[in-house]
This record gives structure tokens, sequence and C-alpha cells, in this order.
């Protein structure tokens, strides 16, 4: 249902306006689409200049593209439609009028999507309402694919070394490889061992590249599936330049290692794919386990996995018994957490008040999500979608979590007769977090998440993110044993901390006072004291400090602050590279 009021039948809108509105909307995304396109299409040459920071502005300009040019149709129709812009049944006949103009549309999910967003932009819609925007999951979700010509294929015919030359061969757009010859054996060599373990001999049969190549940061990849007798695997090359020419950086055939490379915390991949329904069918056919919302994502269109994610939690709780409830292993003071048990993310709405000591506002938590989203997440934070303006039956909720959030949320959650409206919350996907981890798995895979944990701190400070409150109940772990940050109400710049060694007391009373005898400022941290406060037992915090001792230095964070400040872009990548003896010179696995 809307928030409008009924239209009056007696002021309807002119036939010719609506279509006009329609062929408008569809011109508002057609420019939309282009400006996506010529952003994507510059990761080439950011990829063969090396130029890391016109990469990072890229994809920070992409992402805001679509919020641009809705919030200019947005203007636009009101102006046009005037006192017909509240009207239901003129939005119901420019959806017709829109179908009609959309249906040759190979990606017509996109087209579908843009015209929702405005849609429920100007008419201020709570819910759903599918007289005036495209609600049904069959509008948008990619069925099996078809004559898919977006790849090519490669057939084996008695030499794996000429499939994997061919495939560079193929992709002349990366420029030249520093030793192509190698590069191919390398290649191969992986191919073979990859079919060894899947199959037990030597029997691939054709490989599947995707024909566009994906750019992410100062990488390039291609992406493909090996078929063999009786199986089929995931592919990925990854490729790196350097001033010699291109070089192999990995060849990654493990299902679990290429959906890394794709997970949903890591940044938005660059590939100017000319069917993106199809393409995302060819990913989910070796990546089965990965949701199609994630993968629209992932390939940068943001608005259609949170779309795709929209219509498939809603036929969940449409299919299923479950019932929403809290989900905060230890209660948070900014947020108010829920899931449902068997659907795999969390939601979180802001609270109206934080306990002591939160020293936050709301705005500061929804401009730290914001920061997340167009940063490079290095495959440490959680990729979060917003939702406004959703609506549930309250018998989906359990009693003492709806309680709450009318108590604690009000300026957010309402009841209105049967229906719980919420104006504003986040869905991110569920993990463990790291703390109820830590007490349930033995000393063996709790030391290697303690480990990870640190890699993670060490990766977020590398791309410039300092987490701000450090406790492990703010981290979690994924299927493949990654850690994650997933609170961001007290997260920040690297750059904007101001990291110090404890001062020494100089006197008996100072050293016994029981509070700061030395001034503190707003953006002072202070690394010596994390391992206090981070919760681990004697044993864990042993293993943390043998493998991470530096971090609990100032001069670890000033080290990499100055580095951050001189423009320097590290490296964080999503996979292991191979060795640079094999890289250069292709040598075959010992």
């Amino acid at each position: 249902m809307s928030k409008t009021t009924p239209p009056d039948s007696t002021n309807a809108a002119p036939s010719e306006l609506t279509r006009e509105c329609a062929a408008y909307i569809y011109t508002a995304f057609s420019r939309y689409n282009l400006y996506f396109h010529a952003i994507t299409q510059r990761a080439r040459l950011r990829f063969l200049q090396r130029d890391r920071h016109g990469s990072r502005r890229d994809s920070v300009q992409r992402i805001e593209v679509y919020g641009h040019c809705v919030d200019q149709a947005v203007a636009h129709l009101h102006e046009k439609l005037q006192d017909h812009a509240n009207s239901i049944d003129a939005w119901t006949l420019i959806k017709e009028h829109y179908e009609d103009i959309i249906s040759p549309y190979l990606d017509a999910e996109f087209t579908r999507t843009f015209f929702s967003s405005i849609s429920r932009r100007v008419l201020d819609t709570v819910g759903v309402n599918p007289d005036v925007e495209f609600a049904a999951r069959n509008e948008t979700r990619p069925g099996k694919s078809r004559e898919y010509g977006g790849y090519r294929t490669y057939t084996n015919q008695g030499s794996v070394w000429r499939i994997a030359h061919q495939v560079l061969c193929d992709y002349v757009q990366l420029g030249d490889f520093s030793n192509t010859i190698a590069a191919s054996n390398l290649i191969a060599s992986e191919l073979n061992l990859a079919c060894i373990r899947a199959g037990g001999n030597f029997s691939l049969q054709s490989l599947d590249v995707i024909k566009q190549v994906f750019y992410r940061d100062n990488r390039a990849y291609l992406v493909g599936r090996i078929h063999g007798s009786d199986y089929m695997l995931a592919l990925v090359i990854a490729i790196k330049n350097t001033d010699e020419g291109n070089v192999i950086d990995a060849v990654i055939t493990n299902e679990d290692d290429v959906s890394i490379i794709f997970s949903f915390s890591r940044s938005y991949i660059h590939v100017d794919l000319d069917v993106v329904r199809d393409a995302v069918a060819f990913i989910k056919s070796v990546l089965p386990r990965k949701p199609i919302s994630e993968i629209y994502t992932l390939l940068g269109r943001a608005k259609q996995g949170k779309t795709e994610r929209y219509r498939d939690m809603f036929m969940h709780l449409q299919t299923s018994t479950d019932r929403f409830e809290d989900a905060a292993f230890d209660r948070g003071m900014v947020m108010v957490v829920f899931s449902l048990p068997n659907y795999p993310v969390v939601f979180k709405v802001i609270r109206d008040k934080f306990a002591y000591p939160k020293t936050t506002v709301r705005k500061d938590v929804i401009d730290a999500y914001k920061l997340v989203f167009k940063r490079d997440r290095a495959g440490r934070l959680i990729d979060a979608q917003e939702f406004q303006h959703l609506k549930f039956h309250q018998d989906q909720f359990d009693p003492a979590l709806l309680q709450e959030l009318l108590d604690q949320t009000e300026n957010t959650v309402r009841l209105e007769g049967n229906d719980v409206v919420i104006d504003h919350l986040y869905v991110e996907r569920k993990i463990r977090p790291l703390n109820q981890y830590l007490r349930e798995v033995d000393h063996t895979h709790a030391a290697r998440a303690v480990i990870d944990y640190g890699n993670a701190l060490r990766d977020l400070a590398a791309s410039n993110i300092f987490p701000g409150d450090l406790l492990l109940k703010n981290f979690g772990v994924t299927r493949h044993g990654r850690v994650i940050f997933y609170d961001y109400d007290e997260l920040c710049l690297v750059t904007e901390c101001n990291f110090r060694d404890m001062p020494k007391a100089r006197t008996h009373e100072e050293e016994m006072n029981a509070g700061a005898w030395f001034y503190v400022g707003e953006a002072d941290v202070f690394p010596e004291q994390f391992s206090t406060f981070l919760g681990l037992e004697a044993d864990l915090l042993n293993v943390f400090t043998e493998h991470h001792g530096e971090i609990l230095t100032a001069t670890y964070w000033n080290e990499l602050k100055e580095r951050h400040l001189a423009g320097e872009v590290i490296d964080i990548l999503p996979y292991v590279p191979i060795r640079p003896d094999r890289r250069v010179h292709g040598l075959t696995p010992s």
C-alpha cells in the first residue's frame, strides 16, 4: 500500500502525458546506463596505466551516478506531472507504457528497478504497491542462461598448453605479456593440476571464458569455467601489469577461493558486460552457493542486487514459518539487530538513543555506513544494503523483539494497524560473531581465527580504515574462516587518528591515578592499550602478540598513516599470488 491519497478520478492524467513520462524515465535510465558503461570502460586504461588513484575515483563515481540520475528524474517528473504526481492512476498508466517501451531490452530488470526507484520516491511508497512498481519476483530473476554469446569456448584437441596460449592471445586488450610462453606454461600447469584434483587424470575437455575482462584496483581477471568428463570447475586468472608487461599473478580454480574474489566484503568489480543477466547466470553456475543478489552487486549493479535481495527475502517470508527474532549475541548500544532463523542475513535498526559511553549520534552512524559503501572494503568490511519504508505483518515478529523495536527505535519503527513499518534499516550477510566463535571451537581453530583477526586489522589499516572499536564482538567469521568487521559506528580513517605511545608516569601519584593523568584528545589512540580490552584469554592473547605484536605499537600505525598521507595505495589481494620465480619463468609445480 502507498501513503498517497486516493486519486481524483475527475482529474485523470492525460494519456499523452503518461506516455511522455514513461518515455522520459526510459531516457533517464539510458542516460544512467551510458554513464555507468563509460565509467566502467575506463577500467582498462586505468589497468594499462597502473592508475590506482584514478581507479578508486571511478569506483566512487560509478556508485554515485545511480542516485544522481534518480534525483534528476524525480525532480523533473514532479514538475512535469504537477497535480498528477501523487496519482496512483497516473503512475499505473506510466508503468504500463513503460513496460511496452522496455519489452525488447535484454537486461530489462535494470530498467524496471530504475522505474521502481523513481515511482517509490515520487509517491513516497511504504511497503510495496505492485500497481506502480515492479514487484513480482520473476521480473528480475535471471533464469537458465540462454544461448549466451558472451564467452569463448576452447576445446581440448590434445594440448592444454595450446588452450592456455590461445586464451592469452585472444585477450589482446590487456596489453603484452612479459613472457607469453612462460605465462601459457603456468596456466596449463595449473589447469592440469586442477583436473587431477577433480577427476584423477588429465581430463580437461574444454574451457569457457567470459569475453570481457574483469577489473578491480590494479588487477585484471579472466573469469571462466573448466569442463571435465564429469565435473565443472570455476576458473579465475589474475593478471598483474608490471614495468616489463603483464604477468600471471594467480590461477584460481577452487570454488571457495573464487568465491572470496566475488565476496560480499570486497569492492565492486568493473566489467563492461553486454548482457549482465547471462553473465550472472554464468558466474552462478560455478558458484552455486553465491546469492544472485550478491553477484549483481559485485558487478556494480548495487540497486539490482538490493532488489533481488528484497524479493528473495519476501519470498522466504511467504513460504516459511520464520519470524524475526533478536540476533545479537551481545546486545549493542547503537543498533537493534534481528534476523530470520533460516535466512542468511541480519537486519539492523539504529536506536533512538545510545547508552553511555557511546558519544556518537545517529548521523555519525549513517555517515560511517556511507563511507564503507564507497571505499575499498579490502575483503574485511561487510557490504550493507540500506532499505527504507519496509512493511511487514506484526505476526512475523517475535513479540519481545517487536516491543524492543517500538521502545528503542520509535523514531524509525511504528505500528500501522497490524503492520510494522520500518522507515530505515540496514541488511547485511549473517556471519558468526568472533567472540561466540572463539567460545565454541577448539584451540586450533580459535588460534587460526585470532591470527586472521590480526590480518583483518592489518588489511583495514592498509586500506586507511581504523575500526575504532576493536572488541571481538564487532567482528565475525565467514564460512571460509575469514574474519570480517561489521560494526561501523566508531569507524574512521587511519589518517584522522592521532596514534600515541602511553606517557610514562613521572610520580607515584600519577602512576596510581585511576584515570588518565595526561591530556587525551578526541582523536587520540593508544595502541598499547588494545590488548587490555580485547577480552582474549591468555593463550590466545599470546598467539595474537606472537603474530601481530607490532599492531600494539603507535609506530606501526603512524608508519601506515604516513604512507596513506603520501598517497600510497597498498596492495590487498583477494588471493595468494604465485611465487615470483614460478610467475616469471612459468615453471611447473614441484
